[in-house]
């Protein structure tokens, strides 16, 4: 497992490297700055999409059946297609960019390249959730927890925050997937929020902690279930997942999420969203408007289990509703350097 986890870690800061190479070049507007020619009705949009096809395609099939408009996606791996926005530039065929996580939109945002939405659009989404230059909005959320085994922990043992898990009372017990995207969204929120030199403490800490390593949320969540891990730091909707694939309502497993309180970094919400670089395809705007329909954000509900951006809509069964959530407020634009990331946790030896 110390072999394969370190080879993954290698590989994803490939990849962050290649982004940020990209990233260095000079950006351009792509006349995407909101105040060029008036916007013309196209018949299709082409959409570049991290989001994998299994989950988003059924949406964006129900959108070419309401509206008529033919939508092209290239999926594709989120840093590697932000990667390449970056290196097409101007002359990029994508319209939209759908990402898995902030990080790679704030990436693309800071050259240029997206254009400025409508107020009305953003004015769904809370502050928090969107970009503060206007430039793409979160579509769905995806919360930061640490999920236990029920039968085998007391909820009173559980931390009030990510960094007591350094604790010798957790030795040994807890799962991560350092390799993991949202695992380093997470990490790079950490040194947003606390600094660098306390975020490289921790993952110090952590590694001489004996953590149980996973490439992956899924195994983790897997094992805390079966009984193999105790707990884990994953991500809230893959207990629900679990759930559906075992024939079971979520309260029926012997597991749970545990939420960070008092705006720990420990329960960040990461986001899922969009932004359009055509500014002159209204057809591309209209797609992100679905998205944020409530058809659109109940499908991300019912579907993945995700938060919904809109107001309105339940939380996820279990989970308090978004605007109950006490998580740490962070410009989820500075989630975008991953080399850094990568780099601390090679250091702190997580990956043995």
């Amino acid at each position: 497992m110390i072999r394969t986890t370190r080879a993954a870690l290698a590989v994803a800061a490939a990849s962050a490297l290649v982004l940020t190479a990209c990233g260095d070049d000079e950006g351009t507007s792509n006349g995407n700055d909101g105040n060029g020619a008036e916007g013309t009705e196209a018949e299709s949009v082409v959409l570049y999409s991290g989001r994998n096809e299994e989950l988003i395609q059924p949406l964006i099939d129900q959108f070419e059946d309401e509206t008529g408009i033919d939508v092209d996606v290239r999926y594709g791996d989120t840093a590697e297609l932000a990667a390449q926005l970056l290196e097409e530039g101007d002359g990029t065929p994508a319209d939209v960019f759908l990402a898995q996580d902030a990080g790679a939109l704030g990436a693309v945002a800071q050259e240029g390249l997206f254009a400025d939405l409508e107020q009305d659009l953003l004015d769904r989404v809370p502050e928090l959730y969107r970009d503060n230059g206007d430039s793409w909005v979160g579509l769905s959320g995806r919360l930061r927890t640490l999920i236990y085994n029920t039968d085998l922990v007391d909820e009173a043992e559980l931390p009030d925050t990510v960094e007591e898990l350094t604790g010798p009372e957790f030795e040994g017990r807890v799962g991560i997937a350092p390799t993991n995207a949202s695992f380093q969204s997470f990490v790079t929120a950490f040194r947003v929020a606390e600094g660098e030199d306390t975020a490289q403490g921790w993952l110090e800490q952590m590694a001489d902690n004996d953590p149980q390593y996973r490439e992956r949320n899924g195994p983790i969540v897997s094992d805390v279930l079966d009984g193999a891990l105790e707990m884990g730091l994953v991500n809230h909707y893959y207990l629900y997942a679990q759930a559906e694939e075992r024939g079971v309502e979520p309260e029926d497993l012997p597991a749970a999420n545990h939420l960070f309180g008092d705006g720990d970094v420990g329960a960040l919400m990461n986001v899922a969203g969009a932004g359009v670089l055509d500014a002159n395809n209204e057809s591309a705007a209209e797609l992100l408007e679905y998205f944020l329909s409530e058809e659109g954000q109940q499908y991300f509900v019912e579907e993945t289990a995700e938060y919904a951006m809109i107001e309105g809509l339940d939380a996820p069964a279990g989970l308090p509703a978004l605007d109950e959530l006490d998580v740490p407020d962070i410009d989820l634009n500075q989630l975008d350097d991953l080399e850094t990331t990568i780099q601390m946790i090679t250091e702190a030896g997580m990956a043995g």
